[in-house]
């Protein structure tokens, strides 16, 4: 049949007047098997017969109609239960998953069988989702299409039924403004003492919170100035600190101290430090717990205020040391090993915004015009 208009090496496509697809095969048993329903997309009807074939292949076939109730009965709650505990994942991104899964995505997918998720349910449900979050919303839509995936993959779905374009992603609502330095100078001098190199530490390395409250003196090497970034810790709802490693592959890293810092960093593990070589930088008040994000809050929002600028994230401070690296002529690939990105999407970012001086180039080209130079 091969070559005739509407069939292929396995089995049989038809364009119906509805401009939708129908594909049908004869099996093992010699009788034709229509699918379960039509195709809007040709490449999914020929998913479809693939995974068919695939079956007869493996010896493991059953004519469609006879297994139909049993894939019916695999419901998306249980199977997303599956999909989560098969998989290696550091603490924290368990943490999302299961929050996504809990608050996103079950309200509406927990009672419904996974072969009746259609493209028209998943844009219903897209589109319900609070415009206020976009950021979240983008992640639970990326893990539901991750999860019907494996579902393709595991043939328990012809198609990924997750085809709204761009949903993945997601643009920033809040657009962050990294602090100035002389911000940064009255930020410092309004924490205590105790958390000023920590604040220090976070705007000129940008090292992440988890990374610099997981440092310990051994990680410092003062010959050198370098911090060795080799675990992170995460807080974790239920469980308390968990210790892991970085972010990304990426975050495994020596990262080099400016040098004005390294008087201020030896004073630090001179006086603050406790425990030796696995001594926190910047434990808890106990000395030798973790710090938790909270009990830093209580003392830097204080201290933004104090600095003019009470919408600062103390994660912003990753920005400015991420913009300040990048004013310095970093190339690409130099601000991604110093950041630990696997990614060069976020560096460009940061390149953007430090080239982006928009105020001074058009002061500049006053000058020209006026004759004063450049």
């Amino acid at each position: 049949m091969a070559g005739k208009r509407g069939h292929r090496g396995f089995g049989l496509l038809r364009r119906l007047p509805s401009k939708r697809w129908q594909a049908s095969y004869v099996g093992p048993d010699t009788l034709r098997h229509n699918a379960p329903s039509t195709f809007s997309a040709k490449v999914d009807a020929e998913a479809w017969l693939g995974a068919e074939s695939r079956m007869i292949e493996r010896g493991d076939w059953r004519a469609p109609a006879d297994r139909g109730s049993a894939v019916a009965a695999l419901m998306f709650e249980k199977y997303a239960a599956t999909w989560l505990a098969d998989r290696t994942l550091k603490p924290s991104t368990r943490r999302l998953y299961g929050s996504l899964l809990e608050r996103r995505i079950l309200p509406t997918f927990a009672p419904v069988a996974l072969t009746a998720i259609t493209p028209s349910l998943v844009r219903r449900w897209y589109a319900d989702q609070p415009a206020r979050t976009p950021t979240a919303t983008s992640h639970a839509y990326a893990l539901l299409k991750a999860i019907l995936a494996t579902a393709v993959a595991d043939e328990h779905l012809v198609a990924n039924p997750c085809r709204v374009r761009g949903a993945g992603s997601s643009k920033r609502v809040k657009q962050i403004r990294p602090a100035t330095l002389e911000e940064l100078d009255q930020l410092v001098d309004a924490m205590p003492e105790h958390y000023r190199l920590l604040v220090l530490l976070a705007a000129w390395t940008g090292l992440r919170f988890g990374e610099l409250t997981e440092l310990r003196r051994g990680d410092v090497d003062l010959d050198n100035g370098v911090l060795r970034v080799r675990r992170a810790v995460a807080q974790v709802n239920g469980v308390g600190p968990v210790v892991g490693t970085p972010k990304s592959d990426a975050g495994v890293r020596d990262v080099f101290v400016p040098p004005h810092l390294m008087p201020l960093v030896r004073e630090h593990l001179r006086s603050q430090i406790r425990g030796g070589r696995d001594g926190l930088l910047f434990p808890a008040a106990d000395g030798h717990s973790h710090l938790a994000p909270s009990t830093l809050y209580r003392r830097w929002k204080p201290a933004r205020k104090a600095a003019g600028r009470p919408d600062l994230r103390f994660h912003d401070l990753r920005h400015l040391g991420a913009v300040l690296a990048a004013s310095t002529g970093a190339t690409l690939s130099e601000l991604m090993t110093r950041l630990g990105h696997s990614s060069p999407t976020a560096a460009l970012q940061y390149q953007h915004t430090a080239t982006g001086r928009d105020r001074q180039i058009a002061e500049a080209l006053s000058r020209l015009a006026t004759g004063h130079g450049a």
